[in-house]
């Protein structure tokens, strides 16, 4: 979601092409041969396969400076910037990776004490962002929208079947309501056939 996202900030021209995780096709040896991890997403640059969003996001913001979705080189701005999206990115998207495949643990279901586990780690993230966005706000590095913004309201997106949502803590919902206001947001829903928050 986050680099389709980018991708419509930026308005370069792309290809999408759905990976049917129902039909196995992650796992698909034209796909491994593109992303070994046989994970989302997957962006063909010049030819050469890049993957993990976080990265994605940082070489497209790099490659389209005119967008916006990176504060310049040099600036205290972009040091925050990379630190905020390596937070999202090596935190919080990892934890929920552990939340939402518990087979990568090694279980088929996540024993009760484990998810309990993850579960306040994703809130303690919420904690942490919430209080950064309140005090420093309204976005992520202040008042200036950036891509990590996007990285963090799909992160959010995910949190919204469970126990206490993301958009439960008041900065993260402003910020939520924010970025789902963009045009981009609007037309990747469209695009995607996405009807649900």
């Amino acid at each position: 979601m986050v680099v389709h996202l980018a991708l419509l900030e930026i308005g370069a021209p792309y290809r999408l092409q759905r990976v049917d995780f129902s039909a196995g096709a992650q796992r698909d040896p034209a796909y491994l041969a593109l992303n070994p991890g046989g994970v989302v997403p997957t962006l063909l640059i010049d030819g050469r396969p890049v993957t993990e969003s976080a990265a994605l996001l940082m070489v497209l913001a790099e490659r389209h400076p005119e967008a916006g979705l990176a504060p310049a080189q040099g600036t205290a701005e972009r040091d925050a910037y990379y630190q905020w999206i390596l937070y999202l990115g090596t935190t919080l998207a990892a934890t929920f990776r552990f939340w939402f495949y518990p087979d990568d643990l090694g279980a088929a279901e996540h024993p009760p004490a484990v998810r309990e586990a993850l579960r306040r780690r994703i809130e303690a993230a919420w904690e942490r962002l919430d209080a950064h966005l309140a005090a420093h706000g309204p976005y992520l590095l202040g008042r200036e929208f950036s891509g990590a913004d996007l990285l963090l309201t799909m992160l959010m997106r995910w949190s919204r079947n469970m126990p206490r949502p993301a958009t439960g803590w008041p900065a993260l919902a402003d910020l939520a309501t924010r970025v789902r206001g963009r045009a981009s947001w609007k037309r990747l829903y469209e695009l995607e056939g996405l009807t649900e928050w």
